[in-house]
């Protein structure tokens, strides 16, 4: 015998009548993120302003802090995981990285060229 299910036209799971739909429960993978993205961000900014270690150092750390916080956002609120289609997925991981690495480099640009006119 089987049971009738609906497939959800958001995210492509399936919801059997009689059962909460995906937006009813309490979101805890945003609270998540929420708690890991400000713990984070402060670990950053505590080792900003502590300055105990050499400047190498607290760069390297901070690109990692960066790197884990990309990582907390993409799974955790911008749905990697949910099935759209791996193919969507690359094409738009592809494209925020294109997006992120001309806004750095862009940036970078501009100050050293900056200093080096003035």
């Amino acid at each position: 015998m089987t049971t009738h299910s609906d497939v959800n036209a958001v995210n492509g799971t399936s919801i059997t009548p009689g059962q909460p739909a995906h937006h009813d429960k309490f979101p805890w993978k945003h609270i998540i993120g929420y708690v890991l993205s400000l713990i984070l961000t402060f670990a950053a900014l505590g080792l900003v302003l502590s300055s105990a270690l050499p400047v190498t150092v607290d760069i390297v750390t901070i690109v990692v802090l960066a790197i884990m916080q990309l990582l907390v956002q993409l799974l955790m609120f911008m749905h990697v995981t949910e099935n759209h289609g791996s193919r969507t997925h690359v094409m738009t991981l592809l494209f925020a990285f294109f997006v992120a690495i001309t806004i750095v480099a862009g940036s970078a640009w501009i100050m050293t060229f900056r200093s080096s006119v003035a």
